[in-house]
């Protein structure tokens, strides 16, 4: 909907402005179908015990007899599953992590997890974006805008402390991302370099699948800690401009 807004003699400003009780276009209706019909099948055919730790545990010798002997579609299989499952905002990143570890070893298996999951948090992204943004800024609008403007200058601290402190869900940091106006180029740049550290050491604990007992073996305080305080160090030069400008102020 277009409004007219009076400015200057013989000019308007025209002003764009969303109904939120409008219909949804037929592409987001179908959007939301197919996420919703995946991520009911996911849970409906039970798919998920596939991606368990003792799944993975158990299948570990038939799964790297099957990758070493086709080593080429095992990779584009994993990064190809590993952004799907990510995409759709399903469970199961840090068993894939832990697999592709096992599979390829803690660097390149690193980098094939980066791939996927970059991958997949775009497209969990860019869904979020296309289905919500508009209806969210249009209902809370004049309420968010302080939070949006805050969140945009300062876009890739946040959301690489968001990535390294492991307590913020992967899932839900794609899709809230979604509904800011952080621009795509540095959402996919804060994505992959904050994931790194920890999609090494999952990875690298995958290498290691055979003595370990439980996922607890890994996520142990003193690892949760050390992510703790790299994604509080990341939040650095934002809190240095904020003390530097209340400084300016002062003076």
């Amino acid at each position: 909907m277009l409004d007219f807004v009076p400015g200057n003699v013989d000019r308007f400003e025209v002003k764009r402005t969303v109904d939120p009780s409008r219909s949804l276009p037929v592409g987001k209706c179908v959007l939301a179908v197919v996420l919703a019909a995946a991520v009911a099948g996911f849970f409906y055919y039970d798919l998920d015990r596939y991606l368990s730790f003792e799944a993975l545990k158990t299948h570990r010798d038939a799964l790297l007899a099957l990758a070493e002997a086709n080593y080429g579609t095992a990779v584009a299989v994993f990064m190809i599953s590993y952004a799907l499952i990510t995409g759709v905002s399903l469970p199961g990143a840090v068993i894939m992590t832990l697999a592709g570890g096992f599979l390829f070893g803690s660097v390149l298996g690193t980098l094939y997890v980066n791939v996927g999951a970059t991958t997949g948090a775009t497209l969990a992204f860019l869904a979020a974006r296309y289905l919500l943004r508009e209806w969210v800024e249009a209902k809370f609008g004049q309420r968010m805008d302080a939070f949006q403007r805050g969140f945009a200058e300062n876009a890739f601290n946040y959301l690489m402390t968001l990535r390294l402190i492991p307590i913020f869900p992967f899932f839900l940091v794609n899709l809230l991302c979604g509904l800011t106006r952080i621009r795509l180029s540095t959402y996919m740049l804060a994505t992959a370099i904050g994931i790194v550290p920890g999609s090494f050491v999952y990875a690298y604990a995958g290498r290691q699948l055979g003595g370990l007992n439980s996922m607890a073996d890994i996520a142990t305080p003193g690892v949760l800690l050390a992510f703790t305080l790299l994604g509080l160090l990341a939040l650095a030069p934002v809190l240095y401009r904020r003390l530097r400008f209340e400084s300016i102020k002062r003076e």
